[in-house]
């Protein structure tokens, strides 16, 4: 308990300036797979005093096509919660289910060779924002789905189930996205997702299902911590709405922070009490007593 309040006390005194540091990462370029000859790499970030057993793997986001590893929040490693920001293969090279084949091998990576660099991956909280977010969310709610296990990396054996989920306004549900989304929306989400699966959704509606985390759920799904922006016009805030309403149903643990004004990502996603909110949902995953 003592821990825990340590922990919130640091958390008020953090600035949103300090969100984006770039300080380099403990262990830079660890592969943890190879693909028809590509290697597939993560950072760790791991804290001189970490305050919780387990650790956070971080997600990027960039419409399935873009972004880096490079991209990761600092408020996880800053205070106290080890880190691994995971790259994986865009959509510009290879076609879904290969992005969540490849997160998930970094987990199962990671459960096998955690100890060799000073930390603990028995326990981990999955999280990411937009796209990323997307990918995150399907991790958490298929740990037991063979279609989206694959066969990337060497250690097949180690568990790909997490214990946490964080998403920043990430799909949900991509038979309904495009139907929900603006017109600024659709000029974005439409040519994403035909790239992500090489067709429109509704050309194939169950390969947009098995894409779609609010088809997954059961009550044996980990807890799940959503922020969306009320304003968001690339990624409708329904699609949230959607994966809560697919939690309830089953009685599973779920909070809805719904950030007003805001739209897709930015600071105010990490204010003081956003990331308060955040540290407390994961140290409460990864606590010993879950």
């Amino acid at each position: 308990m003592l821990q825990r309040s340590l922990t919130i006390g640091f958390i008020l005194l953090v600035s949103v300036t300090t969100i984006f540091s770039q300080t380099a990462p403990t262990h830079k370029d660890i592969v943890y797979g190879i693909v028809d000859g590509k290697e597939l790499k993560l950072d760790l970030y791991v804290p001189a005093k970490a305050v919780t057993k387990g650790m956070v793997v971080w997600v990027h986001g960039g419409a399935w096509r873009g972004g880096s590893k490079d991209g990761v929040p600092r408020i996880f490693p800053d205070n106290g919660i080890v880190t691994a920001s995971i790259e994986f293969r865009q959509s510009t090279e290879a076609k879904f289910p290969a992005q969540v084949h490849d997160i998930k091998a970094a987990i199962r990576f990671l459960r096998a060779k955690a100890s060799t660099f000073g930390c603990n991956a028995d326990k981990i909280v999955i999280a990411g924002s937009s796209s990323g977010g997307h990918l995150a969310a399907l991790v958490g709610v298929t740990s037991s789905n063979t279609a989206l296990e694959g066969n990337v990396g060497e250690h097949a054996q180690q568990s790909s189930a997490v214990q946490g989920i964080l998403d920043y306004y990430g799909a949900t549900n991509l038979t309904t996205i495009l139907a929900q989304s603006t017109p600024f929306g659709l000029n974005m989400r439409k040519p994403a997702l035909e790239l992500l699966l090489g067709v429109e959704p509704d050309k194939n509606i169950e390969l947009a299902k098995l894409a779609s985390p609010v088809f997954h759920v059961d009550k044996n799904d980990p807890p799940m911590l959503i922020f969306h922006g009320e304003q968001d016009p690339q990624m409708p805030i329904s699609q949230s709405h959607e994966l809560v309403g697919a939690y309830k149903k089953v009685n599973l643990n779920v909070q809805f922070e719904v950030v007003y004004g805001a739209a897709h990502g930015g600071e105010i996603f990490y204010s003081p009490d956003r990331v308060k909110l955040a540290i407390d949902f994961i140290t409460s995953c990864l606590s010993n007593d879950q």
